[in-house]
């Protein structure tokens, strides 16, 4: 149950920061609410996966899911380019988060 919530926290995660983009620096009513609820939910939500899972695994998942899924919708929906460097990077971050789910116990 603890991965559910943690893979739920990592996409509220790339929720908050996608409609933190759409905020434009918080000038934005909407947007801003929306990062603002998003932002607390996936924080409580690794709180509570957080309660089983170890520190460094958990935040490490949360975060990986959150700059990968943030990397695919920059690229997807806000037209960021996808260059070669920065497709290895997610590679890297890819692995680096099933190596640290296999480590974990």
């Amino acid at each position: 149950m603890a991965w559910i919530v943690l893979v739920l926290a990592g996409i509220f995660e790339i929720v908050w920061a996608y409609s933190m983009k759409l905020s434009d620096g918080f000038s934005k009513l909407t947007p801003s609410l929306i990062t603002i609820f998003f932002m607390v939910l996936s924080f409580g939500l690794l709180a509570y996966a957080m309660r089983t899972l170890p520190l460094g695994t958990a935040y490490t998942i949360w975060t990986g899911i959150g700059a990968v899924g943030s990397f695919l919708v920059g690229i997807f929906i806000l037209g960021e380019p996808a260059t070669a460097m920065r497709m290895l990077a997610a590679v890297l971050i890819v692995s680096g988060l099933v190596l640290m789910k296999l480590s974990s116990s």
